[in-house]
């Protein structure tokens, strides 16, 4: 546990002093929020029914924004290769990392959502389901990205390719994520929607650890 609160830290405080890092996927999700509601003229009905597929869009976008920096830093100084290749167990550092990545985009968007609630005009009695289905499928967002990032680490233009590997495999949790709140909002039972965000988290905990570090092993080969 040694290595994994060290490198949370580390993580923690470089996120601080390169502050912008975190602020621009929170800065473009307010913003297309705003377009949205403004290309529609503001139109109450429009905007509340289209609001969690909205929302859960802008989150995906927003989350793919702040994946190419994940390992580009510790790729460039050195820093990447002696996680993989010196520390012990490698997955515990890669967790935090991942960890702090998601504290600062999935966590932070999940505390916006109150604000995007009222913007789209998603019912309050909505809310409390939006933030709960941000809580659960956020963290499979961070933990699916880190692999795409960790494979596109070495490449000089990797945004494309990025979105191109990470977004087809955003689609479960984009459909169970707005599909959670739609259900709530017609007066539909939703805890299906949210066990399989769960299973999805779960799985992505247990697997992408060990799949970011092959990915790493891979991109430091080539």
């Amino acid at each position: 546990m040694k290595l994994f609160s060290a490198q949370f830290r580390r993580e923690w405080f470089l996120l601080i002093q390169n502050s912008e890092e975190a602020l621009n996927p929170l800065l473009f999700l307010f913003l297309a929020i705003s377009l949205f509601a403004l290309a529609t003229g503001g139109g109450a009905d429009v905007l509340r029914d289209y609001a969690p597929a909205i929302i859960w869009v802008l989150v995906l976008l927003a989350n793919l924004l702040s994946l190419e920096g994940l390992f580009r830093r510790d790729y460039e100084d050195g820093t990447l290769e002696l996680l993989v290749l010196k520390a012990e167990p490698a997955f515990l550092a890669i967790l935090a990392k991942v960890l702090v990545h998601w504290m600062f985009s999935g966590l932070a968007m999940t505390l916006l959502a109150p604000v995007a609630a009222l913007i789209l005009y998603l019912p309050a009695s909505a809310l409390p389901t939006l933030i709960l289905v941000l809580l659960v499928g956020t963290p499979a967002l961070s933990l699916i990205g880190a692999v795409g990032a960790a494979l596109t680490v070495g490449l000089k233009r990797g945004g494309a390719l990025l979105a191109l590997l990470v977004l087809p495999m955003y689609v479960p949790i984009l459909i169970f994520g707005a599909g959670a709140v739609l259900e709530q909002m017609d007066g539909i039972e939703t805890l299906a929607q949210i066990y399989w965000l769960g299973v999805i988290t779960m799985a992505s905990l247990t697997l992408a650890p060990f799949a970011v570090q092959a990915a790493i092993r891979v991109s430091l080969e080539q």
